[in-house]
């Protein structure tokens, strides 16, 4: 392990002003190769895969089940 150079990186990193920060934060986050958890939250949310439970009859109520 490189402990210099992260060391150095680290330095360099808190040396960056607020919006060269977010700049880093989003270049990081762009290559990931996995979306974020939120991103995933919003493409449900926005795509409308949910929108069957709508249509859904509630068969629960708040008399249902014990108190806890």
């Amino acid at each position: 392990m490189n402990t210099k150079l992260v060391e150095s990186l680290l330095q360099v990193i808190l040396s960056l002003s607020d919006e060269e920060r977010s700049l880093l934060e989003e270049r990081l986050i762009l290559n990931s190769s996995e979306p974020s958890t939120r991103d995933l939250m919003q493409l449900a949310q926005t795509g409308g895969v949910f929108q069957f439970l709508n249509d859904e009859p509630d068969i629960y109520s708040l008399k249902d089940g014990e108190p806890i």
